[in-house]
């Protein structure tokens, strides 16, 4: 089963069906439609604002212009300008710019919300996700991988979807205005500027080419150096102890290297994008200031086009960056959705809203009678684990699963909680066939205390308490002292009411003290322990021993340990191996059979000796 955090190697990934998945983001939000449509109708009114601006620009100087003193046979003659028209131009572009403005912070603030919505709803369908999935799903796919879905691709989503839409829409609706406006001003300016505009883009595209294989490696040798880290981090002790420093140090310095000569030469590349396109706008200024001298000259535009055009060009070169940086995002968007909906549409757990919670109904409380029958399981179709399991347990009774690793001890208590489903057979509580209710109906009738503990952020109090509502401060403090945690519990600065975290944290042992303290809480009438003295050293086992035992009074118990010595007091002892049962009975009987269980029981003896 694999376990761990997984981590990214590569660079930002393409998706495989880029129109699918951009098809399922918008009808995820679709209720959003209406506000991207008006939000993106804003951004393209502004940018026209935008356009308009540079054409009374030129306007405003040509009125300015005829003002100016012309020369009449050798000598100035002053010529009154006309301030009232230069006043209306004046005016109408502070409210073109005041109004692209405004605009273009309307839009930004409806698409930032919309985004961060759309990335709430999706955190939350992905939480709602994971508690209907079976765990058999967990078994292929890594918990880091899960996460990475619901914090780095939901991230990427909000933080590109907003960004990429309104990017585009402007660039494309500045692209085309800009265009617009230069052939309505000049025609032969026009297709100056863009024969200088296709110079940049064509040096731009083979610099974009060699580029992107160093980001690549940058990419790849960064998981590299990330995960060599984490691993001797995690494993410090193990390096330490085997001397492994040095070959560690030498790997990370081939990494580091590795990092080092893609990252520079890929930065070395992207950072001669922003001053070629600055090349190429100046270069477009002394075009156009070059060729609109000479028309300006035969009379054929006025100074004001000069003008109009040397902005015109910074307009119109400015989207052709902000094309491929929106294309891109919305690469990253749509293969972050992939993965999303890909995880959201994963086969559920069957809808059980139509059973009926037998176990316990009417107040009658479960006593704890289990009967297996027949049991057949296999994690992958064909290939069968449990194989035909029976067992009749009765209430109150300590019941022992032995067996070698892969036996399927812990399987059998996994389809005992539903966890997974059977293949054939039945697993019945009182007589209740546990598939007849609902799964819930199931987990509250257990206390589980496993040998991976589990202690999460927040005070003791709320960690003894974990999901079980009316729970007393007597009935903490009681269990706690049956486990002997309390002593070292209100030696902590805020007794039970401190927060476990870094600066009060427990040992290995404690936490496992913590977790039997809350099963005790929990008060269900079927125990499970699976290996749950595996983390104590043997004075604390003596001492959780006799907590279990009293715990188990009047509960059926489950228990599975490797150590023998912990289940002499069974009443009945279940020794499997490859998924069948192929002793049972009690310590003083298996011994006597002088079988399978005895010769795991004296090997052990032996070893301890």
């Amino acid at each position: 089963m694999p376990r761990g955090m997984g981590r990214g190697r590569g660079p930002v990934e393409k998706p495989q069906n880029f129109g699918g998945a951009m098809k399922k983001l918008v009808r995820f939000c679709r209720r959003y439609i209406p506000v991207i449509v008006v939000s993106l109708i804003l951004g393209a009114a502004g940018t026209v604002c935008q356009i308009v601006g540079p054409d009374k620009l030129k306007d405003m100087t040509n009125e300015i212009t005829k003002g100016l003193p012309a020369m009449v046979q050798g000598k100035p003659v002053l010529r009154a300008i006309d301030f009232d028209a230069v006043n209306r131009i004046v005016w109408l572009l502070v409210a073109l710019y005041v109004g692209y403005a405004v605009l273009c912070y309307v839009q930004s603030w409806l698409m930032a919300n919309v985004t961060q919505r759309t990335a709430q709803q999706l955190r939350e369908a992905i939480s709602v996700k994971i508690n209907k999935l079976p765990l058999k799903y967990f078994d292929k796919v890594s918990y880091g991988d899960v996460l990475s879905r619901i914090t780095n691709d939901v991230d990427a989503i909000g933080q590109t979807l907003g960004q990429s839409l309104g990017s585009l829409i402007t660039s494309i609706t500045l692209f085309f205005g800009a265009l617009i406006m230069m052939f309505y001003n000049n025609v032969i300016m026009t297709l100056c500027a863009i024969g200088s505009a296709l110079l940049g883009l064509i040096i731009m595209g083979v610099i974009m080419k060699v580029s992107q294989k160093y980001f690549s490696r940058q990419q790849i040798a960064l998981g590299d150096v990330n995960g060599h880290v984490e691993e001797m981090y995690a494993g410090h002790n193990v390096v330490k102890a085997y001397c492994g420093e040095e070959d560690s140090i030498a790997r990370f310095e081939k990494y580091n290297k590795d990092l080092y000569d893609s990252g520079w030469k890929s930065q070395f590349l992207s950072g001669l994008m922003m001053p070629l396109m600055n090349f190429i706008g100046n270069f477009g200024y002394v075009v156009v200031c070059v060729v609109g001298a000479v028309l300006a000259m035969d009379g054929k535009i006025e100074f004001g086009v000069i003008v109009a055009f040397m902005m015109y060009i910074r307009l119109f070169t400015q989207p052709l960056s902000q094309f491929a940086q929106a294309f891109q995002n919305l690469q990253r968007c749509a293969a972050a959705s992939e993965r999303v909906f890909k995880f959201l549409e994963e086969p559920e757990m069957a809808d059980e809203s139509d059973k009926q919670a037998l176990l316990g109904a009417n107040g009658k409380p479960v006593r704890g009678d289990v009967e297996f029958s027949h049991v057949q399981f296999g994690y992958e179709p064909g290939k069968t684990v449990i194989k035909d399991f029976s067992a009749s347990v009765k209430s109150g009774q300590k019941i022992a699963i032995v067996g070698p690793t892969g036996a399927g001890k812990t399987t059998m208590v996994n389809l005992l909680m539903r966890f997974y489903e059977i293949s054939g057979g039945s697993i019945s509580i009182d007589g209740v066939d546990t598939k007849s209710v609902p799964r819930w109906n199931v987990h509250d009738q257990f206390s589980m205390v496993l040998q991976d503990t589990w202690v999460f952020r927040g005070t003791v109090r709320e960690n003894i308490a974990y999901s079980k509502p009316g729970v007393t401060d007597e009935q903490i403090v009681a269990a706690c002292k049956a486990v002997g945690l309390h002593h070292y519990i209100m030696s902590l600065p805020n007794g039970y009411g401190t927060v476990l975290d870094d600066k009060a944290s427990l040992s290995q042992g404690q936490k496992q003290l913590l977790t039997i303290a809350r099963a005790m809480v929990e008060d269900a009438p079927i125990l499970i322990l699976d290996e749950a003295t595996s983390s104590v050293d043997t004075r604390t086992e003596e001492l959780i021993q006799k907590a279990m035992d009293a715990l188990t009074v009047g509960r059926t118990s489950f228990v599975i340990a490797h150590r023998l010595s912990t289940i002499r007091d069974a009443d009945m002892i279940l020794v499997m191996d490859g998924g069948d049962i192929v002793e049972r009975g009690t310590h003083e009987e298996l011994l006597a059979k002088s079988g399978f269980y005895a010769g795991i029981y004296n090997s052990q003896f032996t070893l301890a000796q």
